[in-house]
């Protein structure tokens, strides 16, 4: 399934807890450094689109165009893989916690070095075979996770490709926008339905293995097991859990 056509999918409700974190966005647009024209690619619903630059957004799905807010940047119906643009038409190009769902993520980021002179990406590192244990709702009740990304490239891969640096990028405690690691501090977000629609993995996961995962974190809540496995966060403000910008 292409990302447009998962996100024709799922996305109807995307916009009720996902939204842009300022700080996660500060770093984000920082990146970008004095850009003015902006390509934003995968752009969805038009989180994270800067303020104050000329910016141009790219999405295949008409079920998250449709949800683009009035006044947002104008969006283009294309694929990351095939940017319809010129050489070198854009300042910069962005992607937000999107480039997972390409069908040839590498294709995706020299397309968008290919449209613009500097390319930022916020994505995961998913390097070395424990990768997935650093955030416990794939280590305890989501080890499936780790079956989608086989066969993906690496960030050493994507990063080489475009020529990229990367960037650690914390979480944290109170994020605003619910992508997957969002709640790791708040737990109990893993147990509504509506936080579990607005991220991509629990469609991907099936509805047993998501009911699964929802009754055994019930259950573990209740017992006082979680915060026992998990009482080194109590205490922090922000999680280093793999996410990455990469910046060419």
């Amino acid at each position: 399934m292409s990302s447009g056509q998962l996100y024709d999918t799922i996305g109807a409700a995307y916009t009720a807890t996902r939204r842009t974190e300022p700080r996660i966005a500060a770093q984000t647009w920082a990146a970008l450094g004095d850009a003015r024209t902006v390509l934003n690619v995968g752009a969805g619903t038009g989180s994270y689109e800067p303020p104050g630059r000329d910016v141009i957004a790219v999405e295949p799905s008409a079920v998250m165009r449709a949800q683009r807010p009035a006044g947002a940047a104008p969006c283009v119906a294309a694929a990351a893989e095939s940017l319809p643009f010129e050489d070198q038409s854009f300042d910069a190009a962005m992607a937000f916690a999107t480039i997972h769902h390409w069908q040839d993520p590498i294709a995706g980021l020299r397309e968008m070095r290919r449209v613009a002179r500097r390319v930022v990406v916020f994505t995961h590192d998913t390097s070395g075979t424990g990768w997935h244990r650093r955030f416990w709702l794939s280590r305890d009740y989501l080890p499936e996770v780790a079956d989608f990304l086989v066969g993906r490239p690496s960030l050493t891969e994507l990063a080489r490709a475009i020529g990229a640096r990367t960037e650690p990028v914390p979480i944290p405690w109170d994020c605003s926008d619910g992508f997957f690691e969002a709640y790791w501090r708040r737990p109990q977000a893993y147990l509504d339905e509506h936080v579990r629609r607005g991220t991509s993995i629990w469609a991907k996961v099936g509805p047993e293995t998501e009911q699964r995962a929802v009754r055994s974190l019930r259950a573990d809540l209740a017992s006082g097991r979680w915060a026992e496995r998990n009482r080194d966060l109590a205490d922090l403000d922000a999680a280093e859990l793999g996410l990455r910008l990469l910046i060419a």
